[in-house]
């Protein structure tokens, strides 16, 4: 297919720099993301299956100009969304994913790129290439994550890095479902975050998180928080959840080690999820919702793909809101 944009996300950095190895223990600094290592850390989630060189890029929306043997011609000429998780059915639900775009298999970084028909979702839009590149992989990671913590209508939930891609994504998904919004961010993305129609913020590093949430919305605490960060932000979360409250996780940006009071955990009966494999049911819901009209797109900046470090270095330095992509 021929790739008319393809969204940025930190997996292209993780990857890149070998951060999901477990011997790695700190944050993606700009400092990493600029320059890798050189300890010889796999390169992947997926252990050391990643080799290189390697075409990244995971989020790519295009059109449809050939297609294999056992597929429909008359799918040339589709414009599509592509679900970059490549799955192997006769595993089980949660370890189905074998393969990610940008990782495993040459991505959307690119003029043209090839993926399995099923992963290539037809979509009916006025959206543009570059808005739809913004969705695949932090929207259908955040609505893993709120499907997987069972957000209901009503609840109050916390959204930690809430000015990133998978943060906003988050938030839309968190108000389509009839939440209230507690967003988590640095204060520079206040206004961008409350125009986006949280309910409240909270200054990242400034001041007590338990003080402040509780002051916004009482003792009680939060019923779910989706948390991105990690770090030494992770305690501090567990406290503003309510008893019986969710804990949902798709990724550590402050850290992959952290510390927690395991009494958090137990005498409140609290629920932790990690994500890491969202279901195709899960994007075709994205895909849907896209449709409909009931997701906003928040291109923070396209650039050309010839940019494509320019763009990576102003992904480390998240002062953007929303999502960056690139553009063949």
């Amino acid at each position: 297919m021929r790739v008319g944009a393809c969204g940025l996300n930190n997996t292209d950095i993780n990857t890149r720099t070998g951060w999901y190895d477990s011997k790695v223990e700190s944050s993606v600094t700009e400092e990493l993301g600029l320059h890798g290592r050189d300890d010889g850390a796999a390169a992947s989630w997926n252990k050391s299956t990643v080799t290189f060189p390697r075409i990244q890029g995971a989020a790519v929306a295009g059109v449809i100009t050939a297609v294999g043997g056992s597929v429909e011609p008359s799918r040339i000429g589709q414009r599509v969304l592509v679900d970059p998780s490549v799955r192997d059915p006769s595993l089980p639900r949660r370890a189905q994913l074998v393969e990610y775009l940008g990782s495993e298999r040459d991505g959307g970084f690119a003029e043209f790129v090839a993926v399995p028909s099923v992963n290539a979702h037809a979509v009916e839009t006025s959206l543009t290439d570059a808005e739809l590149a913004t969705f695949p992989c932090s929207y259908d990671t955040a609505e893993e994550m709120l499907s997987r913590a069972a957000l209901a209508a009503g609840e109050t939930i916390l959204v930690t890095g809430a000015g990133g891609g998978v943060g906003t994504a988050l938030i839309q998904l968190a108000l389509v479902r009839g939440a209230q919004v507690v967003a988590v961010a640095s204060r520079s993305k206040q206004q961008r975050l409350e125009a986006l129609g949280v309910h409240h913020f909270v200054a990242r590093d400034e001041g007590d998180l338990r003080a402040s949430v509780e002051h916004l919305v009482g003792e009680r605490g939060v019923d779910v928080v989706a948390d991105v960060v990690g770090g030494s932000l992770f305690g501090p979360v567990l406290k503003v959840l309510r008893r019986g409250g969710r804990y949902t996780s798709s990724g550590a940006i402050g850290g992959p080690m952290a510390a927690m009071d395991l009494r958090d955990l137990i005498y409140k009966d609290l629920e932790m999820y990690g994500i890491t494999n969202p279901t195709a049911d899960t994007f075709r819901r994205l895909v849907h919702l896209i449709e409909e009209g009931l997701l906003r797109p928040l291109l923070d900046a396209a650039y050309p793909l010839e940019d494509l470090r320019m763009a990576q270095e102003q992904l480390l330095k998240r002062a953007h809101v929303g999502k960056l992509v690139v553009v063949p």
